[in-house]
């Protein structure tokens, strides 16, 4: 099965395209305040260093402006910066002339559509993209009002006002999210927006949660959403660091064949035919291959049963037995070696590889 992509316009956020034929970009947002001067230029290039593409920084009030324009002066962003704003447009304004690329806005809580159509001047301005950010939790009291309740109805009206807002002032560099906290409604609501607009769609389960249950419900309303073509740009939603949202992000993309890039590890569950420590040995090839850019599949098997065979297209692996391990290469063994000796094994031939 291939997945074909939905067609939407394209947009700029800095040098990224995002939509049309452009790759599906991976982003995050820093967990870090603008004020821990080192925590947060240390998070921006690990952010940076591990393939995220767009980073998008919370601007709570007025002096983050400040700071935010010394990193953007400073030169430390080689990929598009986004503001994130809620409540006060005034901090959008102040963020597009201090140089971000682009601003995230809540029409929810922003305080009104001329609220917002003042920003949109101002992206005019500027040539700042525009990311239409509808939350479940913070949707407009009158459009709730309206609907009954209904959270899905709500984020699609409210989204579909700021469409024709925007479409009014001739602006058109904006993308739309437009995110809960349940799979469900996520689902549905990109679902009845994509039939109705072709602008870009940034994907996202809002407040996932931690590492493995926000994954996980990432993993399931993106899969969905990305399987029936929809999407152009996403973010991971954890509370966990930022790194690990762009990990999972770049994960659920391969694994949907929507993105090639860095190391696939694929390793059996393990059994009672196991005989070495395979969570262990994951570990160390997860550690070993951090950094790595290149698209690669590696495999870690620990038995025979799951060996060469089941990982055949893997581009190397290692299958373990009681005393020996076989490196094998797209099926082929290599080397039959001590099993102690295996990963140093694994390693050079990695080391080949890349």
């Amino acid at each position: 099965m291939e997945i074909k992509r939905r067609k939407t316009k394209v947009i700029k956020v800095g040098q990224l395209k995002i939509g049309g034929r452009s790759p599906i970009s991976v982003q995050s947002m820093t967990k870090s305040k603008l004020e821990d001067s080192a925590g947060i230029r240390n998070e921006i290039k690990n952010l940076i260093y591990c393939g995220c593409e767009l980073v998008r920084i919370a601007v709570p009030e007025k002096k983050s402006v400040i700071y935010l324009k010394e990193l953007v002066d400073e030169g430390i962003f080689s990929i598009p910066v986004v503001g994130d704003i809620q409540f006060d447009y005034r901090l959008a304004l102040e963020c597009m002339d201090a140089g971000v690329d682009g601003i995230r806005i809540n029409p929810g809580n922003i305080g009104g559509l001329d609220r917002t159509a003042e920003v949109i001047k101002k992206a005019k301005e500027t040539n700042t993209a525009v990311r239409i950010g509808i939350n479940s939790g913070s949707i407009d009291k009158k459009i709730l009002k309206k609907n009954k309740g209904n959270i899905v109805d709500s984020m699609v009206e409210s989204a579909l006002e700021n469409v024709k807002l925007l479409e009014r002032l001739k602006f058109n560099n904006f993308k739309i999210s437009a995110k809960a906290s349940s799979v469900l409604d996520t689902v549905n609501a990109y679902e009845a927006i994509s039939d109705k607009v072709d602008y870009p769609l940034h994907l996202g389960v809002t407040e996932a949660g931690p590492l493995m249950r926000g994954s996980i419900k990432s993993a399931v309303g993106m899969g969905i959403l990305l399987s029936e073509g929809i999407g152009d740009t996403i973010r991971v939603s954890l509370t966990d660091k930022s790194v690990e949202e762009v990990k999972a992000a770049y994960m659920i993309l391969n694994s949907l064949k929507l993105r090639k890039k860095g190391v696939d590890i694929i390793s059996c569950p393990t059994c009672g035919r196991t005989m070495v420590d395979l969570n262990k040995m994951v570990y160390e090839v997860e550690k070993l291959t951090a950094g790595i850019r290149k698209n690669l599949k590696l495999a870690l098997m620990g038995c025979i049963v799951n060996g060469p065979g089941e990982a055949k297209d893997a581009d190397l692996g290692i299958a373990f037995g009681r005393k020996k391990a076989a490196v094998f290469l797209k099926g082929k063994v290599l080397k039959r070696v001590d099993k102690d000796a295996a990963l140093k094994v694994f390693e050079k031939e990695l080391e080949k590889l890349i």
